[in-house]
């Protein structure tokens, strides 16, 4: 189908399911925005660039003793969150996601909020394959043996990869490997609480989730058992209007959803399988 097309049908699905959500049979919104010309097909071959894979070299992690749960976590209040990025028509979810969870990281051991660069880890990474895929685990083993990851002022992104520009004299974070979140959302509420930022994966190939605007999202076909899977990072949980969610970090800019984020449907049987491939970065 033509780019003009599919933004057309695309318009009709919007109006079609916002008609259903005044009416009070969906929880979520959808609007337009920079990828409303890209079929569903076409968005998941370009924009989810994880394949599914099995953890290897990570330790598990343990919830603290005596752990109180929060009703409301928020890692933007505490500074922890640089602002949304872009990750363009370029696979490369998984760089934005690993970095997202290693700024919120190193703020937590320095204090210090810097953003780093994705594009380091594009161009560098050679476990991964750049816009094609790669896996989140492997930025973090690709940072730890490499000594660092350069800032993004100091290698910004480009939206494809070129040859490796990395500078040691411009690092701006350091890792020692990485610690996985047994599947489960409870471990995942409980790493989120405590801990910080997380990387997951989730299934991001349904029309709704590319079209989100705002409200809980919330669909049945979202499925936990996905082979090829969208990283974004968890910022954060809440209640919202009776639903428990999942405050969600995208890299498709600020035109998508609610302002780059998405409130994601919590303690709905993983739907999207938001906890089954989550993680975070040592340092």
């Amino acid at each position: 189908m033509l780019p003009k097309s599919v933004w057309l049908e695309n318009l009709d699905v919007i109006a079609k399911h916002n008609n259903e959500a005044d009416m009070g049979h969906h929880s979520y919104r959808l609007g337009m925005n920079e990828y409303g010309d890209l079929t569903t097909e076409e968005a998941t071959a370009m924009l989810n660039g994880v394949r599914r894979s099995d953890f290897v070299n990570g330790s598990t992690f343990l919830p603290p003793n005596n752990l109180k749960l929060p009703k409301t976590v928020d890692w933007r209040k505490e500074g922890y969150v640089t602002p949304i990025k872009n990750q363009g028509r370029c696979g490369s979810c998984w760089a934005f996601s690993a970095i997202a969870a290693l700024e919120g990281q190193h703020f937590r051991k320095t204090g210090k909020l810097v953003a780093l660069s994705e594009q380091n880890l594009v161009d560098c990474s050679k476990e991964n394959l750049g816009c094609i895929w790669g896996l989140p685990k492997n930025a973090y083993t690709y940072i730890s043996r490499n000594g660092g990851i350069d800032t993004e002022e100091s290698y910004p992104y480009s939206g494809r990869k070129d040859t490796c520009k990395f500078q040691q004299s411009k690092v701006g974070a350091t890792c020692t490997g990485f610690v996985q979140v047994t599947s489960g959302e409870l471990n995942l509420q409980k790493a989120v609480a405590s801990v910080g930022p997380i990387s997951v994966g989730i299934d991001a190939s349904r029309p709704s989730f590319l079209l989100y605007k705002e409200g809980v999202y919330d669909d049945d076909a979202c499925s936990p058992l996905m082979s090829f899977i969208h990283d974004v990072v968890v910022v954060g949980y809440g209640t919202f209007q009776g639903k428990d969610y999942w405050l969600v970090k995208n890299s498709w800019g600020t035109s998508w959803g609610m302002k780059g984020y998405i409130m994601m449907s919590r303690n709905k049987d993983n739907q999207c399988g938001i906890s089954s491939h989550a993680l975070y970065p040592t340092v």
